[in-house]
C-alpha cells in the first residue's frame, strides 16, 4: 500500500528521527565552455596541466575539447560541496592562460560547425568516447552539444534508509533502495517543471547559435533572441530535445521496465541514422545506427545512476548492482554566480528531491510521459507569463497554483531539515523560492533580461561581462599551496593512468566496440 507524504513526515518528526536527514549526499558536475577574450570558442586542446580528461577525477571534458566538466566528490555538507567546486575553478583558472569560463548555459559566439570533439587518447575506451561525440555531432549537429549545464547528483544516507524501510514495512536491501529511487524519479519527472521555472537562467541567446535553424524566438536586440516569458531555452526546442526521441517512452516503474525500454532504444535501428552509415571510408561516424548509441544519449531531466568501472556500460552496472544515486540534469548555469550555483539552490534541490522520495508515486505511462514533455516545453517558453497553465492529468492548472501547492508541502520538509541541521537555512531557501512564485520578476531568467535592458547590452556582452567578473574574482583569491600541490599531483597521476590504460589494451578497436555495445540481460 502506498505511504503518504504526511505519514513519512510524521515518522521523521522529533530529534531522534529528523537526525536521519543529516548527511544527505550530493555531488556536482558543472560544464563550462572555454572561450577567448573575444568571446569565441577556444580552439586549444585540453590543457595538459589539467591532466587527462579520460581519468582525472575532477576535471574532464564533455562534448568538445573546449567544454570543461568540473566534478566534485560526494559531499555530505552543502558548504563542503561548494568549496570543492570553487577550488576546482581556481585551479582551472590558473592553467588556462587568458581564456575564460563562459558563465552562461547558452554558448558564446560560434563560428560555424567546426567544433573540436573531446579527445581522450588512443585507448579503446578513449576512442569510444570520441566516436560517441562524433555520432552526436552527426545526428544533431555540434551546436546543440555546446550547451552547458549543471548535473546534481543526490543520494540517501543509511539512517534515512532505515526509517523509510520501517515506515514502508520493507526489507532494507538494494532492491528496496532501487525501487525507492525509481519512485523518486517518477515524481521528479512530474514536477521538474518547477525547478525549470525557479532556476531557469537561459531566456535569451546569441543569434549566432540559431543560424538558419527554424525557431519561434523574438528579437531582443540586434544580436540577441529571446521569448518574453522564457525560463530555460536550454531545456526547450533549441536545446536538449530530440525529434528522433519524441515518441520514445522510457518507463521508470521498475528497474526491469527501465532496462527493457532502454534496451529497445539501444537496439532499435533508426532509418535516418542507418542512412548516415556507421563506418564510412574507414572512419566511424557514430557508434551504431540505433535510436540511441549509448544510454547517455537519452535526453531526460533525471537519470538513475550507479558508479561504473572502466569500459562498463551504465545499464550493466544498474542491472548488476542497482541504483546508487540519481542525477538531476535540468539545472542551468546561473551567470550571476561564480560557480553557477549557490547554497540556497542546493538546499532547495535537497528539499525538492526529498519531496519526490517521500510522496506517493503512481506508475508512469506513455500518455503521462507525453504530457510531461508538453508541460516542460510550456514552462520553458512561457513559464513567467501569468496566464500560463499546465496539464495536471486532464485538467488545466495555473503554474502559480500548482507551484504554491508543491511548495507548501516542501515547506514541511525544509522545517524538518532545519530541525536536523540547526538554524534556518533550508526554510530561508524555501522562502526564496516561494517569493519567486509570487513574483516571476525575481527568477534568474527575469533578472537576466532585466540586466540586459538596464545595461543596454546583447546577450553576448551580458554573458561576457559576467564571465570576466568571475575570472577576476577567482584570480584575485588563488589556491592555498597545499591544495594546488594536490591538484598538480592529480593531474600527473591522471596522465599516467591514461598511458597505462592505453598500454593495457589487448584487442583491436573494432573488436572492443563490438563487445562494448553488447547489452546485459534484463534483471
Amino acid at each position: 500500500m502506498p505511504i503518504s507524504l504526511s505519514s513519512h513526515l510524521s515518522a521523521l518528526t522529533g530529534p531522534n528521527r529528523s537526525a536521519s536527514l543529516v548527511g544527505l549526499h550530493r555531488g556536482i558536475e558543472k560544464e563550462s565552455l572555454r572561450v577567448l577574450p573575444s568571446g569565441e570558442l577556444a580552439r586549444t586542446s585540453h590543457p595538459p596541466a589539467l591532466g587527462a580528461a579520460l581519468t582525472h577525477p575532477h576535471i574532464t571534458t564533455d562534448f568538445s575539447e573546449a567544454q570543461l566538466e568540473l566534478i566534485t566528490q560526494v559531499n555530505d555538507s552543502v558548504e563542503g560541496c561548494l568549496k570543492e567546486l570553487t577550488d576546482v575553478h581556481r585551479y582551472v583558472y590558473e592553467h588556462i592562460d587568458n581564456e575564460l569560463l563562459w558563465a552562461s548555459s547558452m554558448p558564446c559566439v560560434l563560428a560555424g560547425d567546426d567544433i573540436p570533439l573531446g579527445y581522450y587518447g588512443e585507448s579503446n575506451i578513449g576512442r569510444t568516447k570520441t566516436v560517441y561525440r562524433q555520432g552526436l555531432a552527426t545526428r544533431y549537429g555540434p551546436l546543440m552539444q555546446t550547451i552547458s549545464g549543471i548535473h546534481y547528483n543526490f543520494s540517501i544516507p543509511e539512517p534515512l534508509w532505515s526509517v523509510l524501510a520501517e515506515v514502508r514495512g520493507g526489507h532494507l536491501d538494494q532492491h528496496f533502495k532501487t525501487d525507492a529511487y525509481f519512485g523518486l524519479i517518477r515524481n521528479f519527472r512530474r514536477h521538474s517543471w518547477l525547478l525549470i521555472y525557479l532556476f531557469g537562467a537561459s531566456p535569451a541567446l546569441c543569434k549566432s547559435f540559431v543560424k538558419d535553424t527554424p525557431h519561434t524566438l523574438e528579437s531582443f536586440d540586434e544580436g540577441s533572441l529571446y521569448l518574453p516569458g522564457a525560463t530555460s531555452l536550454r531545456m526547450g526546442r533549441l536545446g536538449y530535445q530530440s525529434d528522433a526521441q519524441a515518441d520514445l517512452h522510457i518507463s521508470y516503474n521498475s528497474l526491469a521496465q527501465y532496462a527493457d525500454s532502454m534496451r529497445h532504444a539501444l537496439t532499435q535501428p533508426f532509418p535516418a541514422y542507418e542512412a548516415l552509415g556507421v563506418r564510412v571510408d574507414g572512419q566511424y561516424r557514430q557508434l551504431s545506427s540505433t535510436l540511441i548509441q549509448i544510454e547517455n544519449e537519452f535526453y531526460g531531466t533525471i537519470r538513475p545512476k550507479r558508479r561504473i568501472g572502466s569500459g562498463e556500460r551504465p545499464l550493466t552496472a544498474l542491472n548488476e548492482r542497482g541504483v546508487e544515486y540519481v542525477e538531476v540534469r535540468c539545472i542551468d548555469l546561473n551567470p550571476f554566480l561564480p560557480v553557477g550555483i549557490d547554497a540556497a539552490q542546493i538546499r532547495f534541490l535537497d528539499t525538492f528531491l526529498l519531496h519526490c522520495l517521500l510522496s506517493e508515486s503512481p506508475p508512469d505511462s506513455r500518455t503521462e510521459s507525453a504530457r510531461l514533455i508538453e508541460n516542460q516545453l510550456t514552462v520553458v517558453e512561457r513559464g513567467r507569463a501569468t496566464d500560463t497553465t499546465l496539464k495536471q492529468g486532464d485538467d488545466p492548472v495555473s503554474i502559480a497554483d500548482w507551484a504554491t501547492h508543491l511548495l507548501a508541502e516542501c515547506g514541511d520538509i525544509a522545517a524538518l531539515l532545519d530541525e536536523a541541521h540547526g538554524g534556518s537555512a533550508y526554510r530561508e531557501s524555501w522562502h526564496q523560492q516561494r517569493d519567486r512564485v509570487a513574483d516571476p520578476e525575481l527568477t534568474p531568467s527575469a533578472q537576466i533580461l532585466a540586466a540586459m535592458r538596464e545595461e543596454a547590452v546583447p546577450f553576448f556582452r551580458f554573458a561576457m561581462n559576467r564571465s570576466l567578473a568571475h575570472r577576476n574574482e577567482f584570480l584575485a583569491s588563488p589556491m592555498d599551496p597545499p591544495m594546488r600541490k594536490r591538484f598538480e599531483q592529480l593531474a600527473r597521476q591522471s596522465l599516467a593512468d591514461q598511458k597505462t590504460i592505453e598500454a593495457n589494451d589487448v584487442v583491436d578497436f573494432d573488436s572492443f566496440l563490438t563487445s562494448y555495445l553488447q547489452l546485459p540481460e534484463n534483471p
